[in-house]
């Protein structure tokens, strides 16, 4: 196989919670996978172990998104060690509360670092290490609560809501070299203060009668990254969670 034709993904937030799961759903459909981690390196290297059992050849890399020149670093790490890359997961996310009356230019300034500028960035590295004449593809997370706005999580949604739109800009700018896709999850793991009772009644009011599932989003992520005539598009994976208005965010409504 032309290395430039295997299938590498790098996935940020890898290590822990819905990237773990990312990580390993791609693995399972044949990819090698680059596990970014901020912290977690005990969590990242299970992550890989679990990678490398299925067959498939995995790296840890460590990567603080809040900072420019190690974010913009990422991506060559990742093809000096699967060879060559062909997708990118813009999984990991900061999530910190707030609202209209404690919001602050500090914490809104730290979920657009993570949240937005450090995948535009990580868009930028791969469309230059993309030879002419092949394609890559961004995969951005994103949430359900775009299509169904309320104001918690304020700086959050706001951070999501400048990557919705950039993944449209993005898709026109790159192409034809990238493809870049959204995926809005629903309620998907406990988050929080939220009790396992809490979680699993929010995570019942959806008009599916259950939101998503980790193995849902990882099926989903694996159908983008291989969907080659599809981009600068959002799909939303939450069980129509975002068809019932909420004037509070999902996990608030079930506690």
């Amino acid at each position: 196989m032309n290395p430039s034709n295997r299938k590498t993904a790098l996935v940020t937030g890898a290590a822990k919670r819905l990237g773990h799961e990312i990580a390993l759903g791609l693995a399972h459909d044949g990819w090698d996978i680059a596990v970014h981690y901020r912290t977690s390196e005990a969590e990242a290297q299970a992550t890989v172990a679990a990678i490398t059992a299925l067959g498939r050849r995995a790296a840890a890399l460590c990567c603080d998104l809040s900072d420019e020149t190690a974010t913009r670093q990422l991506v060559p790490r990742a093809v000096e060690y699967l060879g060559s890359l062909g997708c990118v997961v813009n999984s990991a996310s900061l999530f910190d509360y707030d609202d209209a009356q404690n919001f602050g230019q500090a914490r809104l300034d730290a979920h657009m670092r993570c949240n937005l500028v450090a995948p535009m960035q990580l868009a930028q590295a791969l469309h230059a290490i993309t030879p002419d004449g092949e394609q890559a593809v961004v995969i951005n997370l994103l949430d359900q609560k775009l299509f169904n706005l309320n104001p918690d999580f304020l700086s959050y949604t706001l951070s999501k809501a400048a990557l919705h739109t950039a993944t449209s800009l993005l898709a026109t700018a790159l192409a034809p070299k990238l493809r870049v896709v959204g995926l809005a999850p629903g309620l998907t793991l406990v988050s929080g203060d939220q009790t396992d009772e809490g979680f699993a009644k929010a995570h019942r009011q959806t008009v599916l009668g259950k939101s998503s599932t980790p193995a849902d989003i990882a099926e989903a992520i694996c159908y983008l990254a291989n969907a080659r005539g599809v981009t600068g598009t959002t799909l939303l994976v939450d069980g129509g969670q975002h068809l019932l208005p909420m004037n509070r965010d999902v996990m608030f409504v079930a506690k």
